[in-house]
């Protein structure tokens, strides 16, 4: 059971912080944040103390940019041992670590995560990802299965893990991907599981998250609520009909907070027109598209080459009045979490907790 971890906590809306041990955003501009490890522990304490739910780094073994060795893409801290260290650091935010399902044996991962959990006393969780960006499997020597094939592997990787969370004995298995003799994993974690989010662009990432996760992270497109309202909708309702779970949805938002609108977006244009980085834009869209199988010119792909100078997400631009707007907007839309980043992730904690978590807390989003 799971049910005492932070994400099942009491706000409407829950909210958490999203790719801090990696480059945020792909702009060149002066403050960019860099992941380095004392600002990291101040911006997870900084998450912590103003009561957020999640801690969200990525899986990124390589950046975007072929033959470009000191490109900051490929600064990336590894997310198991940076959780095992975010956990001691912190109190009450549930601190999640990302991984790829083809580049670490279910056994070595079943292992890592009750070993975090149980630093953090029970408030680890888990963003599984089956991979997409072809450079890191090529680095690694390991095939990049085909998009269908990808969800088949990282089901089998899912159930061993949570088997061997489960057992009350030695386990064999034998799948198609995996074969296991006397495999065991103690200890197990503190709630005999950790949660499960996991992000699906294509139907198919959708109903392995529908089916698999606690938590479906999904890429939000569109700008009016009747719009984000459909998109939840249909991704609930495909949990709850096909699979008979209900799950939380949450998305990722970049986010640019400005005492004003006018500054807010003037920022936006100097990253996007000023200081973007071109080259990983164009590099980090058309691989997403391909590996996921989404036509570059769909609505979802336009959307997000549109705001990729901020990196994937929905971008949230604007004053504490617009974004706290934009918040309670996507919470009657059914959406349940936000996890947010920042270019400079100091400051723009720093502006939302002191200028819109007082809003949603008066909106009645947050205790």
């Amino acid at each position: 059971m799971t049910s005492g971890h932070p994400i099942f906590g009491p706000n409407k809306l829950k909210l958490g912080v999203f790719c801090m041990n990696t480059m945020p955003a792909l702009t060149r501009a002066e403050d960019l944040f860099a992941p380095v490890w004392n600002d990291c522990v101040t911006l997870a304490r900084m998450a912590d103390d103003a009561g957020m739910e999640a801690f969200v780094p990525i899986a990124r073994w390589k950046g975007y940019v072929d033959g470009d060795f000191g490109h900051p893409s490929n600064d990336i801290l590894e997310p198991f041992t940076f959780a095992a260290g975010i956990a001691q650091a912190t109190k009450r935010i549930g601190v999640f670590a990302t991984t790829h399902a083809s580049m670490a044996h279910p056994l070595q991962v079943a292992k890592q995560a009750a070993t975090v959990d149980m630093i953090s006393g029970g408030r680890f969780a888990m963003n599984v990802v089956g991979g997409w960006n072809r450079r890191e499997f090529e680095m690694f020597g390991i095939d990049l299965l085909g998009h269908e094939e990808r969800y088949v592997y990282l089901a089998e990787w899912l159930d061993i893990i949570r088997a061997l969370w489960g057992a009350t004995d030695e386990i064999d298995v034998e799948t198609k991907h995996f074969h296991l003799t006397r495999a065991l994993s103690r200890p197990q974690p503190v709630r005999g599981a950790v949660p499960i989010m996991n992000a699906g662009f294509s139907s198919t990432g959708m109903r392995f998250a529908a089916a698999n996760s606690d938590i479906g992270l999904i890429g939000l497109f569109g700008d009016s609520e009747a719009a984000w309202a459909d998109q939840i909708g249909n991704y609930k309702a495909l949990a709850r009909e096909e699979f008979g779970k209900d799950i939380q949805v949450w998305t990722n938002a970049p986010t640019i907070l400005r005492d004003s609108d006018a500054e807010a977006e003037a920022l936006y244009r100097h990253y996007s027109e000023e200081v973007p980085d071109r080259i990983a834009i164009d590099s980090f869209v058309a691989t997403l598209a391909r590996e996921n199988k989404v036509a570059e010119d769909s609505d979802q792909m336009r959307f997000l080459r549109k705001n990729a100078v901020l990196g994937s997400g929905f971008p949230m631009i604007g004053s504490p009045e617009t974004i706290t707007g934009t918040l309670a907007a996507l919470s009657r839309a059914g959406l349940d979490g936000v996890i947010m980043s920042f270019v400079d992730y100091l400051d723009g904690l720093h502006r939302f907790n002191r200028d819109v978590l007082p809003r949603l807390a008066a909106a009645g989003l947050r205790g």
